[in-house]
Order: C-alpha cells, then sequence, then structure tokens
C-alpha cells in the first residue's frame, strides 16, 4: 500500500510539474475548444438545415443571474437555474406565422462554456504529457484515442443546439436527432447526459495519470540504467 501511494504521489508530482510548465499553453487549449465547439455546432446546424441564421439575440446574463439570487428562496435551487442562463442565441426564424418561430438555434451558455474550457485544458495536459521525448508511437496513438474519446462524451453531451422538432429545448440530444435518430429516442437519452460527461471526464483524467505513470516508469529506468 505504502508503495502503491508512492507511484501515485510521483505521477501527481509529473502532473504537478506540467501544469507548472505548460500552464499558458493549457490555458489557450482551454479557449479554443470552448470557441471552436460553438463554432463546429453553429457549422452543423447550418449544415444540416441548408441555412444561415437570420438573427442574433444578446442576454442580459449578468443582470439575469442577479435576479434569480435575489428572487430565488432556495440558495440550493440558485446554481442549477443560473447554470442554465443563455447569454446568446444564434439560429434562424421562420417568419410565415405571425412574429415568427425558432426553427433551430445555437445557444451560447456560460456553464457549458466553462465545462468546454475545462475539457480543453485536460486535452492540452494530456497533450503535453504525451509529446514525443515523453512517449512511445503506440502509447501515444492509444493516448490520443482515449483522449478523443472522452472529449467526444463530454462535448457531445455538452451540446446547446435547439431544434422546433425537438420541443425547441437546447439539449444535447438535438445533435443526435439531427443525425437521423427518432426524437422520442433522442429525448429518453437525454437523461444519461451526465452520466456521458462524467464518463468523458473519468477516461481523460484516467488517461493523464496513465501518461504519467509512464513517464515516471521511463525516468526510473533511466536513471537505473545511467547509474548501472
Amino acid at each position: 500500500m505504502a508503495k502503491e501511494d508512492s507511484v501515485m504521489r510521483a505521477a501527481l508530482s509529473i502532473i504537478t510539474r506540467q501544469v507548472r510548465r505548460s500552464w499558458p499553453r493549457m490555458l489557450l487549449w482551454g479557449l479554443g475548444f470552448a470557441v471552436l465547439s460553438q463554432v463546429f455546432m453553429l457549422l452543423a446546424l447550418v449544415a444540416r438545415f441548408g441555412a444561415l441564421p437570420n438573427y442574433v439575440t444578446f442576454y442580459d446574463w449578468i443582470g439575469n443571474v442577479v435576479r434569480i439570487i435575489t428572487s430565488t428562496p432556495s440558495w440550493a435551487d440558485i446554481p442549477p437555474i443560473i447554470a442554465e442562463e443563455w447569454l446568446i442565441e444564434v439560429g434562424r426564424m421562420n417568419y410565415d406565422y405571425g412574429t415568427g418561430i425558432s426553427v433551430w438555434s445555437l445557444n451560447v451558455i456560460p456553464s457549458r462554456l466553462l465545462v468546454l474550457f475545462g475539457l480543453g485544458v485536460l486535452i492540452g495536459l494530456a497533450a503535453s504529457l504525451a509529446r514525443r521525448e515523453s512517449c512511445s508511437a503506440p502509447e501515444r496513438r492509444g493516448a490520443t484515442l482515449a483522449t478523443g474519446a472522452g472529449a467526444v462524451l463530454v462535448a457531445m453531451t455538452n451540446a446547446t443546439m435547439s431544434w422546433v422538432v425537438c420541443c425547441a429545448t437546447p439539449t444535447w440530444v438535438v445533435g443526435l436527432s439531427m443525425m437521423g435518430l427518432g426524437v422520442s429516442t433522442s429525448l429518453a437519452l437525454e437523461r444519461l447526459g451526465p452520466v456521458f460527461s462524467y464518463l468523458g471526464f473519468a477516461l481523460l483524467i484516467a488517461t493523464i495519470l496513465g501518461l504519467a505513470l509512464r513517464k515516471r516508469a521511463r525516468q526510473r529506468l533511466y536513471r537505473e540504467t545511467t547509474h548501472a
């Protein structure tokens, strides 16, 4: 048990040193991933429906958060309500019916941006640990596959697209419906979103720990070989 604790401490020490060394790059990974994910979702909507967005709405996110805090009786209800507040809405409005109805839209939600930022930071950390001088080619390929799988799970379940066919609610299962999965089946899967997201983060963290352990083992082997 003591040996296992020592190994884990060494791995965490390697991760800490890597964070200190690469934190500016990791922040860029986070910012880039958060922004590009929004761009990708918007392009996917445009490609799927074959039409450009014709409206953009900016919401008073800060003012809405203040109102939620001051008007919500239970403090336990405040975080989940704030987590669903919109910042920007970009979409396609159909004006054939009265004042118009939003056919599809991308909803930029700060809480989801924060999650995607954290995802990008973890991807950047994994990429730093898996750089050429630290891992062999097969190890890098395995780390890339695991990181990619984790990223897909998290990014997919934090998508904020809405479609009038899916009750116009911004949720990750809209993407599944757009790809051809039945609407009722997609909506039934909605409750599994947090589970898939946690699994994605768990896979990323496990990959980072595995890379750190591999790096520790290689460093130890190098020291033993050098002093032999």
